[in-house]
């Protein structure tokens, strides 16, 4: 591979105030990101922001010149929501994340290519030659793919290999559930939440006895205490077969960090120090074949 890996935003795991998520990719426009994930991908509840919020703002950014991929929800549980997924794949201007194998389903069907999402849990290369006859163009690789698997994985696929992207910085997001967390830490039945997600912008802490943050609560989401950070390993991840580096939305310190980000891939190696230093819960032990929560200098 030659180059840098370019650079992505994954879509907002978060529930945010319409204004708010405005504001933040109008930041987003004016950050080194090349590729920007748009769309709700944890709870259909979360309507602050429509399908045709997400296409204005994708147009905004497609004309600040960034690749725009709408993603799709990754648990679907009602009727109306393949409907939504429908529409949403059937948007007719941006590429689909399928987060889903019914998301595969549907834009198979209308022959459209797609980004393959890493709950699609491929783990071998037949089965990513499979997707990539479906008509995906890029995966993201499972968030407890290690380097030694990837980098297997791919050489096995050799040329049928689509464009690899790796999860890079962010909370893991590890489980979804038909049950919402966040409703029954209020003692609310999940059909009146009250959407209460709005009141955590990034999610509910979950402690051991002992007072280690091992788990967030994030609607009917679970994700990882710790911040998984590979980013000081992007040369490995490159080595390894990485094109694009993901960074998940988080509501403070994203457009600093990609911007430390850009700067380090460009030669600056101080650029990340002060950002990494002000995270003080980080792990990394999946790329490295470790426990997930693991923290590891290689």
């Amino acid at each position: 591979m030659t180059g840098k890996p370019r650079i992505a935003l994954g879509p907002c795991l978060y529930f945010w105030p319409r204004a708010e998520t405005e504001a933040f990719y109008a930041r987003v426009a004016d950050a080194p990101v090349d590729i920007v994930y748009l769309g709700e991908t944890v709870c259909p509840k979360r309507r602050e922001m429509r399908l045709s919020d997400w296409l204005a703002l994708g147009r905004e950014l497609a004309g600040a010149g960034k690749e725009v991929v709408l993603s799709s929800l990754t648990l679907l549980e009602a009727r109306s929501e393949i409907g939504a997924l429908r529409r949403l794949c059937d948007n007719g201007e941006f590429r689909v994340e399928a987060n889903d194998v019914a998301a595969v389903q549907l834009l198979r069907e209308m022959g459209v290519p797609f980004v393959g999402g890493a709950f699609l849990n491929i783990y071998n290369a037949a089965t990513l030659r499979l997707y990539r006859r479906e008509g995906m163009q890029r995966w993201l690789a499972p968030l407890e793919c290690d380097r030694d698997t990837l980098a297997a994985l791919l050489t096995e696929a050799g040329d049928d290999a689509p464009e690899t992207e790796v999860f890079a910085h962010g909370r893991l997001p590890l489980a979804w559930s038909a049950r919402c967390f966040t409703a029954r830490y209020h003692n609310l039945p999940k059909d009146q939440c009250g959407l209460r997600c709005l009141d955590y912008p990034e999610g509910i802490p979950v402690h051991t006895r002992e007072g280690e943050h091992l788990f967030t609560i994030n609607g009917i989401q679970t994700q990882s205490g710790r911040v998984c950070n590979l980013l000081p390993q992007w040369r490995d991840l490159q080595r390894c077969g990485a094109d694009v580096l993901r960074v998940s939305p988080r509501p403070q310190g994203t457009q600093a960090l990609l911007a430390a980000l850009d700067r380090t891939m460009r030669g600056d190696d101080d650029a990340l120090a002060a950002v990494n230093e002000a995270e003080v819960e980080t792990c990394n032990g999946y790329w490295h074949g470790d426990a997930g929560m693991a923290a590891l200098r290689d």
